[in-house]
């Protein structure tokens, strides 16, 4: 049976657009039907989804054909678009709590597991499209390691590595007083870098153990995995002796703070370099490293 491609667009985005004067509320839920359903035809019109490059003369044509019938809005850029869109949310499940500008903006990923991550960040931290561009800058997915057991109940799946603490001036040298301030004056960018859920529960967090005061960095609360996190600063590279410290302190909370209903508590050292021999021995699966990096 003969399929006039060129009609069935037209009627499809002509009816996207009589829609959206009408429900103006889920707007964007009908663009991105529209523009998946486009998308769909256009593969179609030009024969299979491997045929790209055969087919630009059949979007130009469209492309021109809409723009005199339906006005602007339909140029090769945004037909292109569209049927990339069919191609990558083939087998995904469209979600309208991201707009065609984020879509259309994660389209130049090409790795899969990249596109899923930043998918679901945007749709659970309801990001704007220029929160999305900065997270993508500074390869946040590269920084955290994403793999598909992301979703598994631990809270280092969402800690980046390294984590990015901005500064006045990247190249000045901190010690571990100054580098605690800088992140305690902009603890909600610390936050938001650090992951998702991360509430702050304190600063130099005084506790005693045994005949001797000993102060946590940072104390925070992580609302997803229902556990409190030690934060531990250092400016050098990774020692052993840090995990035994983070170890007290990590058990301190839980025999003193923590709630019967919380999780066990986790810790987090962050320091100026790693050292993965020193990691190969620490058994303690409540406590991940990281390296922060100043700009």
């Amino acid at each position: 049976m003969y399929i006039n491609y060129y009609n069935e667009i037209k009627e499809t985005l002509a009816k996207n657009e009589a829609y959206k004067k009408v429900k103006d509320y889920s707007k964007n839920k009908s663009d991105l039907n529209a523009y998946y359903e486009v998308g769909k035809l256009i593969v179609e019109a030009q024969g299979g989804e491997n045929r790209a490059k055969y087919g630009n003369k059949l979007i130009k044509e469209y492309s021109e054909k809409l723009t005199k019938e339906l006005g602007k809005g339909y140029n090769i850029t945004n037909l292109k678009n569209m049927r990339q869109f069919y191609i990558k949310m083939k087998g995904r499940t469209l979600c309208d709590q991201l707009h065609w500008s984020h879509y259309r903006y994660l389209l130049t990923i090409n790795n899969d597991n990249k596109f899923d991550y930043y998918v679901m960040i945007t749709r659970k931290l309801n990001l704007s499209v220029r929160e999305l561009r900065e997270r993508i800058k500074s390869k946040e997915y590269e920084r955290i390691g994403y793999k598909e057991e992301l979703e598994k109940p631990e809270v280092n799946t969402l800690i980046k590595n390294p984590i990015i603490i901005k500064i006045d001036n990247p190249n000045i040298k901190l010690n571990e007083y100054a580098l605690h301030q800088t992140i305690l004056e902009n603890m909600d960018n610390f936050l938001k870098e650090l992951g998702i859920g991360f509430t702050y529960a304190g600063s130099e967090v005084k506790i005693k153990i045994g005949d001797r005061y000993n102060y946590i960095d940072f104390l925070l609360f992580n609302v997803k995995y229902n556990c409190y996190v030690v934060i531990e600063l250092k400016i050098t590279e990774m020692k052993a002796e840090y995990i035994g410290q983070v170890t007290k302190y990590i058990n301190y909370v839980d025999k003193k703070i923590k709630e019967p209903f919380n999780d066990k508590t986790v810790g987090v050292i962050m320091c100026k370099k790693e050292n993965k021999f020193i990691l190969e021995y620490c058994t303690d699966n409540r406590i991940f490293t990281t390296t922060y990096e100043l700009v």
